[in-house]
């Protein structure tokens, strides 16, 4: 029996008239099938493979077959632009069974809402932190609304898994099955991750239903890939004018700054341009994809705010400015083209030096053998714990420590804090203030109210820190976005000029109480500024094919002759090192280069190691380690080399202790300083380090790079 015999006969005849759909594809059957027998599901396409109507199409069989009291069935995404991406959508397929969808999200009006809580709609789609404000609001039935919920639906879940935001959706949605008289089926989708399997238990978390991932096989389709050198952002944007004129593009850039500075660069030639970052106000975001998807000769130059599956249309070419950080970013970008029929996916690298050169190679040979990052393992989210804790205490009013354990021990992410640690971290809290007992019951203490309380506790809606943003306006008062205080506090009035929008604007003045920043349009001639950002730290797997390009002699037919000869040039001056085996060591006066490709956190790691035992000057970078100082000699430093790699070394309690330690007092959260200080240590310690990894590395038993991990 096919899944669409399955299907109510609503359903049936309006995707077969309504829609105008054949047949369902691969992935619609199996996904259909797996959601109408019950169980939890991972679902994985292509991007546009028609991930979304796989899952919202047995949702709506079911929702149609038992019509809810309530809402029965939420779509989650993590950013509103998807939201409103995807609301016409959604509305289209609901509306045509009968049914209503209801977007909650910042944007939507208090009246709507009100509306949406008196009477609501079938489907609800939201982010995490809009579901967080309407558990908190009083004036949100929440038990009314859910009792009856059945289905979650999230999308881009690999943007949540492993990450702070992603237990905080885990901690609403296990707050929210708890009111539904349903084990609430879970159902994600993506496009690219390495281990589906381990997502999929994530996802379920107190779910008794069994779990599935439907990833049909894929055909293997033509992909273009170039890759370019070329010498700044003028030679990138003159690049992508020279092959994007006459059609639509995407160019994906790493950094706002060179996001504006690459949009500036074409704006004089005859191609249409828009600019799509976090800073650029949202009217004009949206501006920019309606005009965008119905030009014809246009590019967007993006951050990564295009990366999800935000649709603006078919597209011909993608763009990428040096090279992303992951495997999965590449794939979800240069996914964003070859959709429709006849077309190619396709990415061209635009590359300003030798190391973006064989980062995309690397990105590259992954890809084609299949090999995608696995999304992080998260057991311990103590920012997310304390968040969660102070959330519930307001919206029970009161909540007994016990009653808000049986809660979050649910949630997978906490599913390594032991409850006695639970409890200590409860008195620390009523020691510090953020919290009070009265009958037994939490409250939020003084200490809380002060420094989250302000805006009616908005800063407890979310669980990352909202940067201080000072609003830019034009002199006829015409909003443009909006810049960090850290960049406005560099400005100038009558001097300073930046690039916001793909424009060059010059500083009018400056109101700190109003937060705000007036400009005009920059004159011709003065050169715009825009602050750094920090360079991501690149994995293991990436860095060790990084190295596999530098030792290997194949020549890659993808590479133009400028990035050939770059490449040439840094395997003539490493490659021999290199291939050798061994510690691939260099001395240069009174500093060793140890060049591990070992990523970011293994040489963040080796680094306190050897400034412990060495007592030396330790710079790491993605591919390498500088040893400097006194008695930095080979001897010396292989010595140590030896005594790292001993299994006892990084097992022992001392090293951990030693050498969390030494870590800087980074800010990753804004509940972070709530923590007692040995978790505050442990939770930067695991952002920058990773003992495991290392002592693997050392070891030389890290895993091959082969096919995806599954």
């Amino acid at each position: 029996m096919s899944v669409f015999s399955r299907f109510p006969e609503r359903l049936q005849h309006a995707i077969a008239h309504h829609l105008g759909f054949t047949s369902l594809r691969p992935v619609q059957e199996l996904a259909g099938e797996a959601i109408l027998d019950g169980k939890n599901a991972v679902v994985l396409a292509p991007t546009a493979g028609g991930k979304t109507e796989a899952s919202m199409f047995p949702v709506l069989a079911g929702l149609l077959s038992a019509p809810p009291s309530g809402v029965g069935a939420l779509y989650v995404a993590p950013i509103k632009a998807l939201l409103n991406n995807q609301e016409v959508r959604l509305g289209d397929y609901t509306q045509m069974v009968g049914m209503r969808r209801f977007v909650w999200h910042g944007d939507a009006r208090q009246g709507q809402k009100e509306a949406f809580c008196r009477e609501p709609a079938e489907l609800l789609m939201t982010t995490p932190e809009s579901l967080e404000v309407m558990l908190m609001s009083p004036r949100v039935p929440v038990r009314r609304l859910f009792a009856d919920l059945r289905h979650v639906v999230v999308d881009e879940i690999h943007a949540f898994a492993g990450t702070d935001r992603g237990a905080h959706l885990m901690s609403v949605i296990e707050r929210l099955a708890a009111l539904s008289r349903h084990d609430v089926q879970r159902v994600g989708l993506s496009a690219t991750v390495g281990n589906p399997e381990q997502i999929g238990r994530w996802l379920a978390g107190s779910s008794a239903r069994p779990g599935v991932v439907v990833d049909p096989p894929r055909p293997k389709a033509p992909r273009l890939i170039k890759v370019y050198l070329r010498e700044d952002a003028s030679d990138f944007a003159r690049e992508a004018v020279r092959e994007g004129r006459g059609k639509k593009s995407l160019f994906f850039c790493q950094s706002r700054s060179l996001t504006e500075a690459v949009a500036d660069g074409m704006r004089d030639d005859a191609i249409e341009v828009f600019v799509h970052h976090g800073s650029v106000s949202r009217e004009e975001r949206h501006a920019a994809e309606e005009r965008f998807a119905r030009g014809t000769n246009a590019c967007i130059v993006a951050t990564s705010t295009l990366e999800l599956g935000i649709d603006v249309g078919g597209l011909d070419l993608t763009f990428q400015a040096n090279a992303p950080s992951t495997v999965s970013s590449f794939l979800q970008r240069m996914g964003r083209t070859g959709r429709r029929p006849g077309a190619v996916a396709n990415m061209t690298f635009l590359c300003e030096d030798a190391v973006s050169v064989v980062q995309s190679a690397a990105l590259v040979l992954l890809a084609a053998r299949g090999w995608v990052e696995r999304v992080k393992d998260e057991a311990r989210a103590w920012p997310v714990l304390v968040h969660q804790v102070l959330a519930m205490t307001q919206q029970h009013g009161g909540i007994s420590a016990e009653r808000c354990w049986q809660m979050l021990e649910r949630v997978p992410d906490f599913r390594g804090i032991r409850r006695e640690e639970y409890l200590e971290l409860i008195e620390h809290m009523k020691r510090e203030g953020y919290l009070f007992e009265s009958g037994g019951l939490l409250g939020m203490g003084l200490t809380a109210e002060r420094v989250f309380g302000k805006k009616n506790f908005l800063e407890l809606y979310a669980v990352f820190s909202s940067p201080v943003l000072y609003k830019v306006q034009t002199e006829s008062k015409r909003d443009l976005g909006s810049l960090e205080q850290a960049f406005v506090d560099r400005l100038v009035e009558e001097m300073s000029t930046f690039l916001l929008g793909g424009r060059a604007w010059l500083v009018v003045s400056i109101n700190h109480e109003e937060r705000l920043v007036r400009v005009r349009g920059a004159p011709r001639g003065k050169k715009p500024s825009w602050g750094g950002f920090v360079p991501q730290f690149l994995g293991f797997e990436l860095c060790q094919a990084m190295r596999e390009v530098l030792t290997s002699d194949e020549e890659y037919a993808f590479l133009d002759a400028k990035a050939k000869a770059a490449l040439a040039e840094w395997r003539g001056d490493l490659g021999q090192l290199l291939r050798r085996g061994g510690d691939a060591l260099q001395l240069d006066g009174t500093t060793v280069t140890w060049w591990t490709f070992a990523g970011g956190r293994i040489n963040q790691t080796l680094k306190y190691a050897l400034e412990w035992r060495g007592g030396w000057k330790v710079v790491p970078d993605n591919f390498s380690v500088k040893i400097q100082g006194d008695g930095v000699r080979f001897e010396a430093v292989s010595r140590l080399f030896e005594e790292m790699r001993s299994a006892s070394f990084w097992g022992a309690p001392e090293t951990r202790r030693r050498l969390l330690a030494l870590v800087p007092d980074y800010r990753l959260s804004k509940f972070q300083r709530v923590l007692p200080e040995a978790w505050q240590v442990e939770m930067v310690g695991g952002y920058l380090l990773d003992f495991e990894a290392t002592a693997r590395f050392l070891a030389g038993g890290a895993a091959p790079i082969g096919e995806r991990d599954r």
